[in-house]
């Protein structure tokens, strides 16, 4: 089962147990990407996720901390023993993600372990999760391995193809503006939208005060993006609600390779030109 989000609210668990408890509550998210909070963290959560996958490709887990993380640590069991992924201290870090590999892909275990606190005021520990197929890298650089699509290569016929076939999004724009993140090695390039062929979730939306559509792209930073002129087809996929560039060649480019494809019959799915 592949759904959008699981949303688990373990509302007040921290003051709900018993003060002398060593039980460690325990919950199960069975899609391969969500979200979950818990409120008042206390002692430990066990957290299984055990996604309804008819095959193994899954093999690679992120974790993103929401920016006011805080009240617990996240480990990953492995072979018995628990291997931190996210302090209490690197929550609060803004875009900070954090990748490991899944030994069983069908059964990951995390344990969030509470952190110690005099008072009762309220924390909450949330974080959104991905499970991700990782065919040709390895490591636990979120860069290096979740934004494979940011090839730093123009793309050729078959991946061109079959990107506007399996792409999250796939848009027909101009690049506004584009602007770098030394720190975090991204890049963030803003499209003004001329049409919108295929959106995930509303990452590309229309300004009220312009009627303009627009939407911010990432890349990583060693792709070196320029402003260019002209009109591009820009494909990529989401990862944790931001959109990460694919293939993005010149539109009169696609237009060519995709109408050839198409007479030969070896274009992968049908695309709407107009």
């Amino acid at each position: 089962q592949v759904c959008a989000e699981d949303f688990i609210a373990a509302f007040a668990v921290g003051l709900s147990w018993e003060p002398r408890s060593r039980a460690v509550e325990q919950v199960h998210l069975r899609c391969t990407e969500g979200s979950l909070e818990w409120m008042y963290p206390a002692r430990a959560l066990r957290v299984l996720l055990e996604p309804n996958l008819a095959s193994a490709r899954h093999t690679t887990v992120c974790i993103k901390p929401a920016s006011d993380f805080q009240g617990a640590s996240i480990y990953v069991e492995h072979a018995g023993q628990l291997h931190l992924v996210v302090s209490e201290a690197e929550g609060a870090r803004p875009h900070h993600v954090s990748c490991f590999s899944a030994h069983a892909p069908q059964r990951v275990a995390l344990f969030l372990q509470a952190s110690p606190q005099r008072d009762i005021s309220r924390r909450t520990a949330s974080f959104q999760y991905e499970l991700l197929s990782n065919q040709s890298t390895t490591g636990s650089d979120f860069k290096k391995m979740a934004l494979v699509e940011a090839m730093c290569r123009p793309c050729d016929n078959v991946e061109l193809l079959m990107a506007i076939c399996s792409s999250d999004f796939v848009v027909k724009g101009s690049i506004r503006n584009v602007s770098h993140d030394s720190e975090n090695h991204t890049s963030q390039v803003d499209i003004s939208v001329q049409k919108v062929y295929r959106q995930k979730n509303r990452i590309f939306q229309q300004d009220e005060a312009s009627g303009e559509w627009r939407g911010p792209i990432q890349t990583l930073l060693q792709c070196k993006v320029k402003k260019g002129g002209g009109d591009f087809l820009f494909t990529g996929n989401e990862h944790f609600g931001e959109a990460w560039l694919g293939c993005a060649p010149r539109f009169k480019d696609f237009m060519f390779i995709y109408q050839a494809a198409r007479e030969r019959g070896a274009n992968p799915c049908e695309f709407q030109l107009n």
